[in-house]
């Protein structure tokens, strides 16, 4: 497992509230690169919640688009935008979970569009939500122009935790 470089840090303006670890009320996801997946794992704290105990739902997809937005990052090699996300949820996702862990990998691609499996799994390993993104892969100059030029691993066998 390789622990991936996020490409946006260095840019001006760069806020993302899923992954950038200077937003103060962002979710800070990190990345890691596992054979064709995509893994993060997340801690998820109270003011995440929606019911009492039960982490929101809205959280939920966005742990699942984020994911799948560095699948586009990582494995692409290019910047994309959520064309389609639809997310099952199955069981409840508490929000004292010690981990969660998000694993996304690319389930085909046609053109620019980028169909992503995303599962989202609690502590014990039980899989409490799916979704599917597709994902509009923009062209390398397209890329540029928002400041992504290439994504990288920062090593082998790094474990997050």
């Amino acid at each position: 497992m390789r622990k991936i470089s996020n490409p946006w840090l260095h840019k001006e303006g760069y806020y993302c509230f899923g992954c950038a670890p200077t937003n103060p009320i962002g979710l800070h996801m990190e990345f890691f690169e596992e054979g064709d997946q995509i893994i993060s794992f997340w801690r998820p704290q109270d003011h995440f919640q929606g019911w009492v105990g039960v982490l929101h739902g809205g959280i939920i997809s966005t742990l699942i688009d984020e994911t799948a937005g560095w699948v586009v990052t990582r494995k692409l090699q290019s910047a994309g935008m959520t064309a389609r996300l639809n997310v099952s949820f199955k069981k409840e996702l508490l929000a004292s979970e010690t981990q969660i862990t998000i694993r996304a990998q690319l389930s085909q691609q046609r053109r620019q569009l980028a169909d992503i499996h995303v599962v989202v799994e609690n502590a014990h390993g039980e899989v409490c939500a799916e979704g599917d993104a597709t994902y509009f892969v923009l062209n390398e100059e397209k890329s540029r122009e928002m400041g992504f030029e290439h994504c990288d691993v920062e090593g082998d066998n790094l474990l997050p935790f």
